[in-house]
C-alpha cells in the first residue's frame, strides 16, 4: 500500500503547485472596470481583444489576436488580426498614443508617424531630424513607399465610422483601431492603456499607471462630494463660422464637468458625441453661465474674443471676466489629457471652486482679460 500511496501523493502535491502558480488559465477575461468598447482575454498561448464597435455596438470594430513574438504560433488560433508582440516597429497616426507609448516605456517602438506636424514632441521631431523616425506624410494619405520603408510590425490610428484607410490596408500590416476616444467616460478612455501595455509587452506597468489614475480622480471625486460648493454652470467651446459644436450630455467631456463640480446645460441631452448648434441655440441654453472654457490658438483676450464673433459680450461669464482659454498650440492638452483625466478633472476643479484652497496650479488654461 505504501508504494501505492506515496505516487499518489506526489502527483497530488504536482497539483497542487501548479495550481499556486500566477498563470492565465485558458478564458480568463482581464476584469475593465470602466472601458465599455474592449474585452481582453488572456488564453493559453495568445490573448484575444475585442473591440466594439462604437457606431454600433451590436458589432464589433476588430478582434486582435496577440501572440508572444518569442513562442511558437498556436495552430488553433481563433479568427482575428494576429499581432506578434511586443510590438518594436509602430508606425503612430497621433501624438495621444506617442505619448502612451513614451508613458509605458516603449518610447523607442516608435520608428514612424503621420501628420508630424501636430506632434509638439521634441523626441519625434529629433527622430525626425537624425532619420531614426520616419516621416510617413498625411494619415488620410499616407506615403506608402515610405511605409513600406519602415515596414511597421502595427499601425496605431484613431477609427472613423466607415473608415476605409485606402492604399494602407492592402500592405496586410496590423492596424490597431485606437477607438479609446469613443469611450464614454473619462476613467474608461484611460484604462485603454491596458490595451496598449498587452501590445507592448508593458501589462504590468499599464496596470499601475491606470490604478494611481483612478485613485487620484476618485479622490478629487471625493472632494467635490464631502463639501457644500456651489455648482457654476459651465459653458464650453465658440461658435466658428457659424457653428458652436458643444459635448453632447452623455459625453465623457460632460462628465468631467459634472464630475468636477459643474453644472452642463446640456447635462440632459443623451448623446454621447457632440452636439452642433447654432449661436442663437447656445445663448438661449447658456447666456448666463458662470465659466466659460474654450480651447483656441487665436484668442488671447476678451478683446480677441469679442472682435471673433460680437455677440459674444452677451454671455456672463464674459461680462464678469470668467472666461478660460486654452491655446492648442502651446498646451499639451490633447496629449495629456486621454490617459491622464485625473489632471484635467483637478484643472476643472480649480476653476470651478476658486475659493477653495488646493494645491494644484492650471496647467492647459487660462484665465484671459481685457
Amino acid at each position: 500500500m505504501t508504494r501505492i500511496f506515496l505516487p499518489f501523493l506526489a502527483l497530488v502535491m504536482l497539483v497542487a503547485m501548479g495550481a499556486c502558480r500566477k498563470t492565465n488559465s485558458p478564458g480568463e477575461k482581464v476584469g475593465l472596470d470602466e472601458a465599455k468598447l474592449i474585452s481582453i482575454e488572456h488564453n493559453d498561448g495568445y490573448t484575444k481583444v475585442e473591440i466594439t464597435n462604437p457606431w454600433d455596438t451590436t458589432t464589433l470594430l476588430h478582434t486582435y489576436i496577440l501572440v508572444p513574438r518569442d513562442s511558437v504560433m498556436p495552430g488553433d488560433l481563433p479568427p482575428g488580426t494576429v499581432v506578434r508582440t511586443p510590438v518594436k516597429n509602430v508606425l503612430v497616426y497621433s501624438s495621444v498614443h506617442s505619448s502612451v507609448l513614451k508613458e509605458l516605456g516603449a518610447a523607442q517602438s516608435i520608428k514612424g508617424v503621420c501628420d508630424s506636424q501636430y506632434f509638439n514632441d521634441q523626441m519625434i521631431a529629433s527622430g525626425i531630424a537624425d532619420g531614426s523616425i520616419i516621416d510617413c506624410g498625411n494619415s488620410m494619405q499616407p506615403t506608402i513607399e515610405k511605409v513600406i520603408q519602415m515596414n511597421p510590425d502595427a499601425i496605431l490610428l484613431s477609427p472613423y465610422q466607415k473608415a476605409d484607410y485606402g492604399k494602407i490596408k492592402d500592405l496586410k500590416i496590423p492596424i490597431i483601431e485606437c477607438a479609446d476616444y469613443m469611450e464614454f467616460t473619462p476613467l474608461g478612455r484611460a484604462e485603454w492603456i491596458k490595451f496598449y501595455g498587452e501590445l507592448l509587452g508593458k501589462r504590468d506597468v499599464a496596470v499601475k499607471i491606470y490604478d494611481k489614475v483612478v485613485a487620484d480622480y476618485n479622490k478629487v471625486k471625493q472632494m467635490v462630494s464631502s463639501k457644500k460648493l456651489s455648482k457654476p454652470v459651465v459653458l464650453t467651446e465658440n461658435v466658428i463660422s457659424g457653428i458652436w459644436n458643444v459635448p453632447g450630455g452623455q459625453s465623457y467631456m460632460a462628465q468631467f464637468i459634472k464630475d468636477a463640480g459643474g453644472n452642463y446645460p446640456w447635462a440632459d441631452d443623451k448623446n454621447t458625441g457632440s452636439l452642433t448648434l447654432d449661436f442663437n441655440q447656445v445663448l438661449v441654453k447658456a447666456q448666463n453661465a458662470d465659466v466659460w472654457l474654450l480651447k483656441s490658438p487665436a484668442i488671447h483676450s476678451l478683446a480677441d474674443l469679442k472682435a471673433s464673433y460680437s455677440l459674444n459680450e452677451k454671455f456672463k461669464a464674459y461680462q464678469t471676466g470668467n472666461v478660460y482659454v486654452c491655446d492648442t498650440n502651446t498646451s499639451h492638452f490633447f496629449d495629456s489629457f486621454p490617459f491622464h483625466p485625473e489632471v484635467l478633472l483637478m484643472e476643472y476643479f480649480k476653476i470651478f471652486h476658486p475659493d477653495q484652497e488646493i494645491d494644484y496650479q492650471l496647467q492647459f488654461f487660462k484665465k484671459i482679460n481685457q
